[in-house]
Order: C-alpha cells, then sequence, then structure tokens
C-alpha cells in the first residue's frame, strides 16, 4: 500500500468486530492481522474492561492500543510513537462517581436501577452471556458502572438529565446501560488524534460501530461503518456516508473496513 496518508481504524468490539453471542473472531483474525502488517492502526474503542481487551489483544497475537470503559482510559500509544505516553486516564474513580449518584438521583428512580455489581453470578451470567474468568473480567471495572433500567422512557429521560447536570453520563450499548464520568467514545478518539497528529499530520480516521453508543465516533470521523445488528435499525441515525454491512459480526466488521479502504483508494 502506498503511503499517502495514515490509517486509523477505531473500532467497538462487542457486535462489531467480536461476535454478539460468542464474543469470537476466528473467520477474521488473518484480516485483522493482514491489515496491522500493512501499517493501519488499529484502536479497540468499546465498553470493555482493560481485562478484557487485553485477553482480546493476546488471542489476536499482536499488540494494540486501545481505549477502554467507554472512554474512560486510553493505554499503549507508545506502541505508535515510542514518544507517546503509555496510559492517559479520562475519569475520576467509580467510587467517586457512584457517591455522586447516590447524592443527585431522587430515591424513586434509584429504585429503578438495577446494578449488575449487585446481582448473583447467575443473573450476571444470563446479562452478559459470560462465565467465570470471562465475567469476572467484564465486572472488573474501575471507571464505569453497568446497570438495567426498569422504569418508563419518561422516567429514564429524567435520569439521564439529572446525571449529566451532574457532569455523569449514562451510555447505552448492547446489553446493559453504564453509568460513567463525563468523557465517551468520541471524546477519547479525538484525544487520541490531537496526540497523533504532533508527529503526522496526514490522517484517514475509520470508526466502526453496532449500537447507540458508537454513534458520535461514527459521526466524528472521515469513514464511518455500521456492521449489521438486527435489534438497531438505520432509520433511528442519520448519518452521511455510512457503510452498512449486510452481515453481522464478525465477518461484517471485515466487509465494511474493506469497502472503507476501497473509498481510500487503499
Amino acid at each position: 500500500m502506498s503511503k499517502k496518508f495514515s490509517i486509523i481504524i477505531f473500532t467497538d468490539l462487542d457486535g462489531s468486530l467480536l461476535h454478539r453471542d460468542n464474543f469470537k473472531f476466528d473467520e477474521i483474525k488473518d484480516y485483522v492481522k493482514s491489515l496491522i502488517d500493512q501499517g493501519i492502526i488499529i484502536i479497540p474503542n468499546t465498553s470493555k474492561t482493560e481485562k478484557e481487551i487485553e485477553e482480546f489483544i493476546t488471542e489476536l497475537g499482536s499488540d494494540l492500543p486501545y481505549i477502554s470503559e467507554n472512554g474512560s482510559s486510553i493505554h499503549g500509544l507508545n506502541l505508535i510513537n515510542s514518544n507517546f505516553p503509555n496510559k492517559i486516564v479520562l475519569s475520576r474513580d467509580k467510587q467517586e462517581l457512584i457517591e455522586i449518584f447516590d447524592s443527585k438521583v431522587p430515591e424513586n428512580l434509584k429504585a429503578k436501577c438495577k446494578f449488575i455489581s449487585k446481582m448473583n453470578s447467575k443473573e450476571q451470567t444470563n446479562i452478559f452471556g459470560l462465565q467465570e474468568n470471562n465475567l469476572k473480567n467484564a465486572l472488573n471495572r474501575k471507571y464505569t458502572i453497568p446497570f438495567l433500567f426498569e422504569g418508563d422512557k419518561k422516567e429514564k429521560n429524567r435520569l439521564f438529565k439529572i446525571l449529566r447536570s451532574s457532569s455523569l453520563t449514562m451510555q447505552e450499548g448492547g446489553r446493559v446501560l453504564n453509568l460513567g464520568d463525563n468523557t465517551d467514545k468520541v471524546r477519547s478518539m479525538n484525544q487520541v488524534l490531537k496526540i497523533y497528529k504532533k508527529v503526522e499530520s496526514k490522517i484517514k480516521v475509520i470508526a466502526v460501530g453496532d449500537n447507540f453508543n458508537d454513534l458520535d465516533m461514527l459521526r466524528n470521523c472521515d469513514i464511518p461503518c455500521l456492521v449489521f445488528n438486527d435489534q438497531f435499525t438505520q432509520d433511528q441515525i442519520n448519518i452521511d456516508n455510512l457503510i452498512v454491512s449486510n452481515k453481522p459480526s464478525p465477518e461484517g466488521w471485515a466487509d465494511v473496513i474493506k469497502t472503507a479502504l476501497v473509498k481510500l483508494d487503499c
């Protein structure tokens, strides 16, 4: 590939690169590694924890920089350039966030919030589709708190407004809601780009997602890509030049990336 510019792929994992139910990506592993060999930078940008992403990286067999817990922390930028930082934390500790939640959210709304950490292991497994060590890694969170909300849409909107006024966020993923600090996937993505642009001005950014909490990332890149999700339809969004796969993950991830690279004439 002739180097007209650097390419960075910011990608969600569950339901985007990884199979939605079994979290595998065997069918596209060689393709992902071939992209890395071409010099394309792949940065997982996901709600997953550090431990979960490290498991993915180990399975892939190639070191990658990554962004964990919905933009809360950035890791491994020194893999791109030795002068870049190894870790950047953009979030307050989760205990501080819980204290704000407890002080600001009224009791009637708190009662509708069912925190996953307080459930038994069987309930946690049913929600995440994970068991044993994988479940432990998913719950090993430093900056975000996954929960279910059992209220109606009006109550949910009220909770969102209360959290936002308290500098907290409520991000909606495929399985749960996540209480977090005032950061998100697109802010962390822009932080990475700000650092990278100090050494490389010619950059093209591809972003890949499959759900609500990926949309801002898709709206703020050069080539937005949506992997097919039968629970999430295109009429819910409005993004120009959106590439959409006909297949779910993981094959759908490879399909949108191939189309994106053709658009970039790579």
